[in-house]
């Protein structure tokens, strides 16, 4: 495995059409469906996950995090993506890591954030094990498609996003593919959302896990577009395959 890190320096405007051109490009469909190869085969079943110490349990039809959730878990637990004092927003949360480490860390309210009613569930009951009513902590479980659910007086200062945006189709379970392949539509559409209902902070960050599985440079040019400016805060490789994973952060273009 390679991990290389970069500093998550934001672009100058000059330089971001550089940085979406140096991206690589979507892998081809064969080798997208290798990596993926029996991927979440056991998603209909109870599973364990341990992080941290901690050890959750996945009821059926919950995603268990892979090495990109990981990545995310990391630079959350390590203060790389800062929430403490923040309000944070858990974009896909799942079975709900994210959620207990801000809980942990004392960010200001956490929103715990999936289309997946089970998931909000199992990632509030996994809060309320782990956490618990935490004094300066407001948690707040969501049932919701991307920010469809949010009040419109949410301001977010951190919000981070593992989407399932793999390009092809690699099961024909609904489960799964909710869950790994709905495609780069519903990054457009998370972009789309937070800019017009305002949802980000004028400081406000947005961490972005992507990889060269899904439409990268499409994912990245739109979130450019949208007014957006990317850092790449991480990049990993895997030895075996040409799979290369991107964090991005990405704050408003006029941001100081």
């Amino acid at each position: 495995m390679t991990d290389r890190t970069a500093d998550g320096t934001p672009a100058s405007q000059d330089d971001v059409r550089a940085l979406l051109d140096s991206l690589p490009d979507t892998l081809p469909r064969d080798e997208i469906l290798a990596i993926n190869s029996g991927s979440k085969s056991d998603i209909h079943t109870e599973r364990t996950y341990d992080y941290n110490g901690w050890t959750f349990t996945l009821p059926p039809g919950v995603f268990k995090p892979g090495d990109t959730s990981r990545i995310v878990h990391d630079r959350l637990l390590d203060g790389t993506i800062p929430v403490e004092g923040r309000s944070y927003a858990a974009m896909g949360v799942g079975l709900g890591v994210e959620a207990v480490i801000a809980g942990v860390l004392g960010a200001r309210e956490v929103y715990a954030v999936d289309v997946h009613p089970d998931s909000v569930a199992t990632a509030a009951a996994h809060y309320e094990r782990i956490v618990g009513d935490r004094t300066g902590t407001v948690f707040r479980p969501l049932v919701s498609n991307l920010f469809e659910e949010f009040p419109n007086s949410s301001r977010l200062d951190v919000v981070t996003f593992n989407p399932p945006a793999v390009s092809a189709r690699t099961s024909d379970d609904p489960t799964v593919v909710r869950n790994v392949c709905v495609g780069a539509e519903i990054v457009t559409r998370f972009f789309d959302q937070i800019v017009t209902r305002d949802l980000l902070a004028p400081d406000g960050e947005i961490h972005l896990i992507v990889s060269n599985t899904a439409e990268l440079k499409r994912i990245v040019g739109h979130g450019i577009d949208a007014g957006f400016r990317p850092a790449v805060l991480h990049r990993q490789t895997w030895e075996g395959d040409d799979c290369q994973a991107y964090l991005f952060k990405l704050t408003h273009r006029d941001a100081a």
